[in-house]
Formats: C-alpha cells, sequence, structure tokens
C-alpha cells in the first residue's frame, strides 16, 4: 500500500487511526519545579501501549544486586476517574540489567495526586547505575471495573473446584 494524504495507507489506516483516537484519553502531566530538563511521559513509537518513565533523581543511583529504590519521576498525573496508570519495567533494562519494577504493576489511582516514582529492583548481577533522565518503567494507561460485592452462603461449582497451582498439570 501507498502511504496517502495525512500519512495513512487507504481506508484500512484511516479505520485504525480513527479507532485509536476514539480510544484516547487526556493525561494531565504537571512537571515538578527542578524537573523541566527531564523528559515527559512519552510513547517510543505508533503502537507502544506504554509510556516510558525517565529519572528525576538529583544523583546517580547504584543499585547493586538485591537493592531496591524508590526513584522520583519529576511529574505528577491527573488521571480521568475510571482510570488507572500501571507501571511496569521496560523489556529491555529486564532482559540485559535485571532491573525491575518490583511491585509490577504498580499502580495509580485515579485520585492520587503526588508524585509519581517508581520501586525499582535489581534482580541481575551486576550494579546498574540510575541517572537523571535515564528511561526507568513503562506507564500503561487502562480502565477499571470496581466490583459490587455480594456477600453469599455459597458459590456456583466448576469443574476445577478449589484446585490451586498445578492444579490443571501445566
Amino acid at each position: 500500500m501507498t502511504p496517502q494524504k495525512g500519512g495513512g495507507f487507504g481506508p484500512l489506516m484511516d479505520y485504525a487511526e480513527k479507532e485509536q483516537k476514539d480510544l484516547s484519553i487526556e493525561l494531565r502531566v504537571h512537571r515538578l519545579p527542578g524537573a523541566e530538563d527531564v523528559p515527559p511521559p512519552r510513547y517510543m513509537s505508533e503502537g507502544a501501549s506504554g509510556m516510558d518513565l525517565c529519572s528525576a533523581t538529583d544523583h546517580t543511583i547504584t543499585l547493586k544486586p538485591g537493592d531496591v529504590a524508590l526513584v522520583p519521576t519529576g511529574i505528577r498525573i491527573e488521571l480521568p476517574p475510571g482510570y488507572e496508570a500501571q507501571i511496569r519495567p521496560r523489556s529491555g533494562l529486564a532482559a540485559k540489567h535485571g532491573l525491575t519494577v518490583v511491585n509490577a504493576p504498580g499502580t495509580i489511582d485515579s485520585d492520587y495526586r503526588g508524585e509519581v516514582k517508581v520501586i525499582l529492583g535489581n534482580i541481575g548481577r551486576e550494579p546498574v547505575e540510575i541517572t537523571r533522565g535515564m528511561r526507568i518503567a513503562q506507564m500503561v494507561l487502562q480502565q477499571v471495573v470496581r466490583a459490587e460485592i455480594v456477600e453469599c452462603d455459597d458459590l456456583n461449582e466448576t469443574p476445577r473446584g478449589a484446585g490451586g497451582f498445578g492444579h490443571t498439570g501445566q
């Protein structure tokens, strides 16, 4: 297919672009004083589901194997009601250095207005340095379903029943 005016690839791409636009929400981002040099959250490719978050640490943090650190991002966010932000590891950092988000996925609720911070842990074999502006995690926005809790005397039975880990033979 040949790109058409506006960057699309004909009706299929125009439909996909419209679908994506219809699914978008507004994420309000406030940079904290002193973090003007830190890149804001951003999608690194057209099809990325997560926005990269960058470190706003004032000094290099060296995470030795087994260490955990709370790393600031220099931003606060405002999510629409009914949404959460999930903080997840970046796959490249995890694969190359053993750097992960300890509470993955971390959850930022729509009513939280404090600084976004990432709990990073080094499960690798070598120390990892976290520097200012380094892309440290990704943030994925998700809709939230809230349950109505109904207490009951019994639950419907299933073939699996109470079978736990390994019950299905996997």
